[in-house]
């Protein structure tokens, strides 16, 4: 079984998280920027320390891959492509996400399987 708080794709996720919701300190964001990397960011957080807290949860890893996905996408569905570094830390904080949850899926599921062999 694995060990809880110690896969380096969740810790990726809560970093991830921590930099899109700070991220608005130092960008110049619009309202929708705004909320968009702090909503998400928050979420990654989030995701990120469930993971890290249920190793076995593939449904948190997903949930990643889905942030990830949705915060790649929000400066064109948002409006706020033209702001520069909003969209530039959406656009790479959400490929990166997407990146460290495809990337644990495969050792969250074997986790899980671990954990059902158990009971």
């Amino acid at each position: 079984m694995e060990k809880q708080w110690r896969r380096w794709q969740d810790w990726g996720a809560v970093v991830l998280g921590v930099v899109a919701a700070l991220s608005v300190l130092w960008l110049d964001t619009s309202d929708n920027a705004l909320w968009s990397l702090l909503v998400f960011g928050v979420l990654l957080l989030a995701g990120g320390l469930w993971s890290l807290a249920m190793p076995g949860s593939v449904a948190s890893e997903y949930v990643h891959i889905g942030l990830g996905a949705l915060l790649f996408l929000s400066p064109w569905v948002l409006g706020y492509w033209e702001l520069t570094g909003a969209a530039w830390t959406s656009w790479v904080v959400g490929v990166l996400a997407v990146v460290v949850g495809a990337s644990a899926v495969p050792v969250a599921t074997a986790a899980h399987r671990g954990m059902a062999g158990q009971h």
